[in-house]
């Protein structure tokens, strides 16, 4: 944990890793705060409005009980654990027992479509499944395909495995294992830039790794009466290890709330009605709050506000400061090493447009291609050194990959940036085609290639275009195969072709049917070209 500093320079030089030999996330986050005082972990407010409150005791209990349940249906240390489900205990609950039993969780985005799942649950030999009736429809449409998948339980039941009544005839004592700090712990899929979506794993150690990134947007989190939400999904990094797991590690109440849609009113009065004192807030959701008409009328009272994927611009700091009387301090950082840069306006000015410095703990830096660290001011490519706490161990099953990932003990994050002589750092562009869209970063390969399937499409390439709210929405051009006839209708139905086997967030908000695609001499689709001509057309139109 950081010890405050008077500045930032202060700050630095107290810091150091204190990373143990041995660690686990589940004792960590459950165990460690299981007192008998009933002190709250987890409140929860469904849609309907009820609120149920889980103590740190309960959570130690009932993460006991899940690992006794794995080890009951003969799932064993290292076996993947599927997690798909919303904001809710029992997401907590089998991540929180999967890591004490020694499995890997593996965390999926409700918003998945059969592909999607079908890609990370089979590349992941996932053993076993955690779901809700909501979203077993959709496993059991390529169950067939999950030859790995044994066993899938459902809160609810609904034909398979009931959750909660094989929970009850599970003991809540439970030995948990005696895990290093380098044991696997879950895998974290990416977007996918070039091609499927590759599986970061991760150790027991990258929660340690997260807590300074956490702290500096938090303003030195944890303080007295804190209490932490966060609209982005628990499925995602940014929801799971910017909020779950470091809130409960430091014994700090979270709020989950399973809203389906971002409402800015309602979450001006969700924060106000559970006196939240701490929230990430991706872009877009900032955004929208902005349009709500005096919101001081809910009555809120936040200490920090944290926001990452997209820089924001002088007016929507000085919109933070009106509205919630600080300004939001932005983070980077990526799903294979999170929480690198931030801001932190307690300590030191927030530089509009800037990400802010490097978090204690992290060497980062902008090198050259060959990994030479380039002077400040030189843009060139946003790297951190290791070894760190907060990087993944490898992509899963895919050793290639990895290596491609650093050049010599630079971790290359993909994007290009500048360092000032102040420290600051400043990012430029990606170095691939990640699309950066709302509060998710988007790769284009699942989309193309999801795509492609459909009967009309000959050809398709997928880029990011600009949007004054999402800073970028997904844009297919397509190709159609000959005697194919583009229309409006024909554009409606690939957008539903993707978002039913996909996401919702990944379909295309555009397509546009063309008669040749840009390329290279060696027939790769450029991007660029198409990014280049969208902007044109939208700056000039």
């Amino acid at each position: 944990m950081l010890e405050r500093g008077i500045t930032y320079d202060d700050t630095l030089r107290r810091f150091a890793w204190r990373i143990p030999e041995r660690f686990n996330i589940g004792t960590a986050c459950s165990d460690a705060h299981a007192d008998g005082t009933g002190r709250p972990a987890l409140i929860f407010e469904e849609e309907g409005g009820r609120v149920a409150t889980l103590s740190f005791d309960d959570l130690a209990r009932a993460s006991n009980r899940f690992a006794n349940l794995l080890v009951h249906h003969g799932i064993g240390p290292g076996e993947r654990v599927g997690i798909l489900l919303p904001q809710s205990p029992q997401t907590a609950i089998a991540h929180l027992g999967a890591y004490k039993l020694g499995a890997i969780a593996l965390p999926l985005f409700i918003q998945f479509g059969p592909e999607a799942l079908e890609h990370r649950l089979g590349h992941s030999g996932a053993s076993v499944l955690v779901t809700d009736a909501e979203n077993i429809g959709k496993v059991e449409a390529i169950r067939d395909a999950l030859p790995n998948l044994r066993k899938i339980f459902v809160v609810g039941g609904a034909g398979h495995l009931d959750f909660e009544a094989e929970m009850a005839k599970a003991s809540d004592r439970f030995q948990a294992a005696d895990t290093r700090a380098d044991d696997p712990a879950v895998i974290i899929y990416t977007s996918g830039t070039t091609g499927k979506p590759k599986g970061a794993l991760h150790a027991h150690r990258v929660l340690l790794g997260h807590l300074p990134g956490v702290q500096m947007p938090q303003e030195f989190f944890p303080q007295a009466h804190d209490l932490f939400w966060t609209p982005a999904d628990w499925a995602w990094i940014g929801g799971l290890l910017d909020v779950l797991l470091p809130s409960l590690y430091c014994g700090v109440p979270v709020l989950a709330s399973r809203a389906r849609k971002f409402d800015p009113e309602a979450a001006f009065a969700l924060m106000a009605r559970h006196k939240v004192r701490n929230a990430f807030l991706p872009p877009t959701a900032l955004k929208l709050m902005r349009q709500v008409g005096n919101p001081q009328r809910f009555g809120y009272a936040m200490r920090s506000i944290g926001t990452g994927g997209e820089t924001l611009g002088a007016d929507m700091l000085d919109w933070s400061r009106e509205t919630f009387g600080f300004p939001v301090n932005e983070f980077y950082g990526q799903t294979e090493a999170n929480l690198l840069v931030s801001n932190c306006a307690g300590l030191y000015p927030v530089k509009p447009g800037s990400m802010g410095c490097a978090v204690p703990g992290h060497r980062v830096a902008v090198i050259s291609p060959e990994g030479r660290e380039l002077p400040d001011g030189e843009q060139g490519l946003i790297a951190v050194a290791r070894p760190d706490p907060v990087m993944m161990l490898e992509y899963w099953n895919q050793p290639e990959a990895t290596a491609a990932k650093f050049i010599g003990d630079w971790l290359v994050t993909g994007d290009s940036g500048a360092r000032d002589e102040e420290g600051y750092f400043w990012f430029q562009g990606r170095d691939d085609d990640l699309i950066s869209s709302g509060s998710y970063r988007i790769g284009p390969g699942d989309i193309e290639d999801c795509i492609i399937r459909h009967p009309a499409v000959l050809m398709v390439a997928v880029v990011g275009v600009p949007d004054p709210v999402r800073t970028e929405i997904v844009k297919a051009f397509v190709l159609p195969k000959p005697n194919v006839t583009p229309t409006a209708e024909l554009a409606a139905e690939i957008q539903a072709f993707v978002r039913d086997r996909l996401a919702a967030y990944q379909y295309p908000r555009e397509v546009e049917f063309v008669t040749e695609l840009p390329m290279t001499a060696t027939g790769k689709i450029m991007r660029k070209d198409l990014r280049t001509r969208e902007i044109a057309k939208r700056r000039d139109g």
